[in-house]
């Protein structure tokens, strides 16, 4: 795993090291082409801060979570659906409900953490993030029948899995500015 992060030149980050440090961070997730597309839009905002990329990561996921969610209400709503559908689309509705509650919390702790309680923060941030994942893919794992509609199902499936692999992205990112942080405080100690 490589990081490029210079703390020296985080103040004073030039548009291109921002879009390096995006593009390698990027590379240690499982969708480095979707984490990259989606967050080099904000590198100046992220700079080469590894906690402002997990940051900018969870805010667009939580984005494409609200967007998703809306969606699937959207769709659980149309006419000629069957009751099976129904009953999916009510479910992944809860789920993704449950989700973008879970990415506003883990938002919310990263941007109220102490350094004092960085560990316990950044566990919080991991299992809710986590959570998200799980409510995702059992958002996604009610279209697996046959008996589902196939448009139906191929337009929810694309979504969910879009939306989960931004989840996953963030939290590879999440744990990437964890690891960090750790070896920074070692470094400290040696």
């Amino acid at each position: 795993m490589s990081f490029y992060f210079d703390s020296s030149l985080a103040a004073r980050a030039t548009p291109q090291s921002s879009i390096e440090f995006i593009r390698t961070s990027c590379s240690t997730t499982i969708y480095p082409k979707l984490c990259y597309a989606s967050l080099s839009i904000h590198s100046s905002t992220i700079q080469t801060s590894p906690k402002l990329l997990a940051n900018a990561a969870l805010n667009v996921t939580l984005s494409s979570a609200k967007s998703t969610s809306a969606k699937m209400s959207t769709l659980s709503q149309r006419h000629g659906l069957k009751p099976r559908e129904v009953s999916a689309m009510e479910d992944c509705v809860e789920e993704l409900s449950d989700a973008v509650y879970e990415l506003k919390n883990s938002i919310d702790e990263m941007s109220h953490a102490k350094k004092s309680n960085f560990r316990l923060m950044i566990n919080d941030v991991q299992t809710w993030v986590s959570a998200a994942l799980t409510d995702e893919s059992t958002c996604s794992d009610g279209f697996e029948r046959n008996a589902m509609n196939g448009n139906l199902k191929t337009a929810v499936r694309g979504r969910i899995v879009h939306l989960a692999q931004l989840t996953s992205n963030a939290l590879a990112l999440i744990d990437n500015y964890s690891l960090l942080n750790l070896l920074v405080s070692c470094l400290k100690w040696a």
